[in-house]
């Protein structure tokens, strides 16, 4: 299976690469218009290429499940913020770079005298600086989780649309019939790839619901969601994947929220639980949704799954990081794995511990050991206390640790410090796995 995703994950990076090269090598090949000099022309060529990779983000974000699963979504969406940023760095240089070798542009008209071309490069720039702005500093503005993305869609849509136009109002390049065809072909694309998005997934969600069967209070002001499938099977997925939640309205709303399964894969046919702890904004909103109320999932999505070989397994939790990794017990004791499993679990204190006591249960049906490791413990507790990191592994982990293979779920600053210690322990980085639920 590794062997067939590694396949498939270069097969669509060499795509990837293709959709983003080809405008320039169309710029390459016969007939072509009068040369401008070196810097002019490389200024182009890296606008193009800023272009062509922004419409490409309407696919990276498009959840093709065949696509994303060789490195999980988390993986996709990290990439597709590092790659915009690259985009809309590009974008900028562009003009940067032809103000500096034609300074005579700068010299600005009279309003009826600008080109509609140039109108549409200022709204495409504007565009995209209001939306990396935005996306990096979100938390610091305050902006709702909700109304954020409803704006980044629309900046997106319009910062490619002004691009494409600013590319059209000066044709240079696309005189030659083939070329333009070039340009048309990915602008189908690329509205195909939104179209799809917005409209031809969320009808097929819309015939596929959910019902709300239970809602469980668990410790930790976290709330379990019991859904069953509305008049069709459901669908099946591993133990630490996740699926988009849309609660409130339709699958045409434009945001859904990611949250982890926590129910055994083994569970019966369609079935399928999440538990989901209250961080604010969507998530205070859990523990009012009435049982009986129609919801919707998109999924399965994710590769942070068990199913490699190895002598153990070793899950880091922190905090509701614990969910994949609920679901990963669940399911290995529904299936009678008699191999070792250690859960590592960071908490605050003791009374906010998710699933406390079925951990405990647990016990009896798989070799588990769970390791409390507490913040804030409490008077006379002599477990672990404070932080998970590279003596907290080596006092409860038989070596050789690159046997083990590792799933570390939790905040950011946790992950980022397990990371670190399990390659000072020499963990090889094929050995653990990472779930970052930033898709911001």
């Amino acid at each position: 299976m590794q062997l067939l995703y590694s396949w498939r994950g270069a097969v669509w990076i060499l795509v990837y690469l293709l959709f983003i090269l080809a405008p320039l090598f169309a710029l390459l090949v016969a007939p072509l218009p009068p040369t401008r000099g070196f810097w002019t022309e490389f200024s182009v060529a890296i606008g193009y290429s800023g272009l062509a990779m922004m419409g490409l983000q309407f696919g990276l974000t498009a959840r093709f499940r065949y696509v994303t699963e060789p490195w999980g979504e988390d993986v996709i969406y990290h990439f597709h913020r590092q790659i915009s940023l690259l985009a809309v760095g590009l974008v900028v240089v562009h003009p940067v770079i032809m103000f500096a070798v034609q300074p005579e542009l700068l010299a600005l008209p009279r309003y009826k005298e600008v080109p509609w071309g140039a109108v549409f490069a200022f709204v495409s720039v504007f565009s995209l600086l209001t939306l990396v702005v935005m996306a990096l500093w979100r938390a610091k503005l305050k902006i709702p989780y909700e109304i954020w993305h409803l704006t980044h869609i629309a900046l997106a849509i319009v910062a490619v649309t002004g691009g494409l136009l600013h590319m059209v109002g000066w044709s240079f390049y696309l005189v030659d019939p083939w070329k333009r065809s070039l340009w048309i072909g990915l602008t189908i694309f690329w509205i195909g790839l939104l179209l799809y998005v917005r409209i031809v997934k969320p009808l097929f969600m819309l015939r596929r619901p959910y019902r709300i069967s239970e809602v469980r209070q668990e410790r930790g002001d976290t709330t379990t969601l019991v859904m069953q499938p509305d008049g069709h099977p459901g669908f099946q997925f591993s133990p630490g994947q996740f699926a988009w939640l849309t609660v409130w309205g339709s699958p045409f709303r434009i945001t859904g929220h990611p949250f982890s399964f926590s129910s055994s894969a083994a569970a019966k046919a369609g079935c399928v639980e999440m538990s989901v702890r209250n961080l604010g904004d969507f998530t205070k909103e859990i523990p009012k949704v009435p049982v009986g109320k129609r919801v919707y999932l998109d999924g399965p999505y994710g590769a942070f799954t068990i199913g490699n070989p190895a002598d153990m397994h070793v899950l880091i939790a922190g905090g509701v990081g614990v969910t994949p990794m609920m679901s990963m017990i669940r399911t290995l004791a529904d299936r009678g794995d008699n191999r070792p499993v250690i859960l590592l679990y960071g908490s605050n204190d003791w009374e906010s511990i998710t699933f406390r006591e079925e951990l405990e249960t647990l016990k009896a049906r798989l070799n588990l050991t769970v390791v409390h490791v507490l913040a804030n413990p409490p008077a006379g507790w002599t477990g672990e206390t404070g932080f998970i990191n590279a003596k907290t592994f080596k006092r409860h982990l038989p070596p050789p640790y690159s046997d083990h293979e590792y799933f570390i779920c939790g905040p950011g600053v946790m992950m980022d410090a397990i990371e670190q210690a399990l390659g000072e322990m020499g963990v090889p980085m094929a050995k653990y796995h990472s779930e970052r639920y930033s898709f911001v």
